[in-house]
């Protein structure tokens, strides 16, 4: 679950539990966008994708440096 920017248009969540591969989230009538997604096991690393423009999730302070210098959430 994100509450974006204004503007921002399309979501995804992308993350190890996927293969990195980008799932469409859902925008709610409240301007959140939702995406359900089979909880892995254990530790994760995730990131949101908003029109275009990677992110990580801005209401978790875990993160992760992935191999591109940047960082991933943790869930």
């Amino acid at each position: 679950m994100i509450t974006p920017p204004d503007g921002v248009r399309k979501i995804f969540l992308a993350g190890d539990f996927s293969g990195w591969r980008l799932l469409p989230m859902r925008k709610q009538n409240s301007g959140i966008f939702v995406r359900i997604v089979p909880g892995p096991r254990g530790t994760f690393e995730y990131k949101f994708v908003a029109d275009g423009q990677w992110t990580t999730d801005p209401d978790t302070s875990r993160w992760s440096r992935n191999a591109l210098g940047t960082f991933n959430s943790v869930g």
